[in-house]
């Protein structure tokens, strides 16, 4: 699986995150959190795409986006461990810990690979 395929969507979730802790709670860090690293993951899973559809990987954006899951993974899982809150704390360090482990492997493995072209 490429890493755009999941960056993006995991961007979005974090975007919408931050909006509905805004709404919700009036958390100006929560729509500054979740917009700036929700927007900041789309963008490098836009670069990783765009990369893809050259045939070459996107190194910047891999870095970026570990970089970016995991600060999230340590910032959210300090905020569970002091309040316990599932909502939203564990659950962004939670997929943040998987994303990051994902970012790690896809870097151990050489980046996207691409399909041969079938003639």
């Amino acid at each position: 699986m490429h890493d755009f395929c999941f960056t993006i969507p995991y961007g979005l979730i974090l975007v919408c995150g931050g909006i509905i802790g805004y709404f919700k709670k009036g958390s100006l860090a929560s729509l500054g959190g979740g917009l700036g690293t929700g927007f900041l993951l789309i963008l490098a899973g836009y670069l990783s795409l765009q990369a893809f559809h050259k045939r070459k990987n996107s190194y910047f954006a891999l870095i970026l986006e570990t970089v970016c899951a995991a600060v999230l993974t340590w910032v959210m899982g300090q905020r569970y461990m002091q309040t316990s809150k599932i909502m939203p704390a564990g659950v962004v360090a939670g997929i943040s810990v998987v994303m990051t482990g994902f970012y790690l492997y896809k870097i151990a493995s050489g980046g996207n690979h691409f399909p041969s072209k079938a003639e």
